[in-house]
C-alpha cells in the first residue's frame, strides 16, 4: 500500500464514518460558512471551557475532502487548550498552503497529514479548510472577539 493510498483511506474513513458530526447542545458560538466554489457547507459550534475547547459539533454537507476534515479537525481540537488547538491549525493552515511541498508534522497533525497531497490542487484546499475556517471563527466569536461568521 502506497502512502497515498494509505492516506486516501483515512479521508474515506472519516467520510464515511464522521466523528462529532451532529450539532449539540450547550455551545458558546455557531457560525455558518459556504464554499461558493463548490456549494460546501458547513454549521458549527463550540463549546469552550475557560481556555479549553470542550466541544466541536458541526453539520455539513459536502464533498469528502470538507466532510473528513472537519471530523478530523473536530478530533485534533477537542480536549486541548486554545493555544495548542490554534497551533494545529496554523500547522494545518501551512499544510495546505504548501502546494506539496511541506511534509507535515505526524505528531502534530495525525490524521490530518492524509490531506498532504490536497495542498497540491488549490481548488480542493478551501474544501479542506472550510471547517478550520469555521472553528477559527466560532473560538473568536466565542471570545468575544469580531470575526465573520460566513466565508
Amino acid at each position: 500500500m502506497t502512502v497515498d493510498s494509505m492516506y486516501q483511506e483515512i479521508i474515506l474513513d472519516h467520510y464515511k464514518n464522521p466523528h462529532h458530526r451532529g450539532l449539540r447542545e450547550p455551545f458558546d458560538a455557531e457560525v455558518r460558512h459556504l464554499n461558493p466554489t463548490c456549494g460546501d457547507e458547513i454549521t458549527l459550534r463550540v463549546q469552550l471551557d475557560g481556555d479549553t475547547v470542550k466541544d466541536v459539533s458541526y453539520d455539513s454537507e459536502g464533498c469528502s475532502i470538507s466532510q473528513a476534515s472537519a471530523s478530523v479537525m473536530a478530533d485534533l481540537v477537542i480536549g486541548k487548550d486554545l493555544a495548542s488547538a490554534t497551533s494545529t491549525y496554523d500547522e494545518f493552515l501551512e499544510l495546505m498552503q504548501s502546494k506539496g511541498q511541506l511534509e507535515p508534522d505526524e505528531d502534530v497533525l495525525e490524521d490530518a497529514i492524509a490531506f498532504a497531497g490536497v495542498s497540491k490542487y488549490p481548488a480542493r484546499v478551501k474544501c479542506a479548510l472550510l471547517a478550520w475556517m469555521a472553528w477559527r471563527d466560532a473560538v473568536g466569536q466565542a471570545r468575544g472577539e469580531v470575526g465573520e461568521s460566513t466565508t
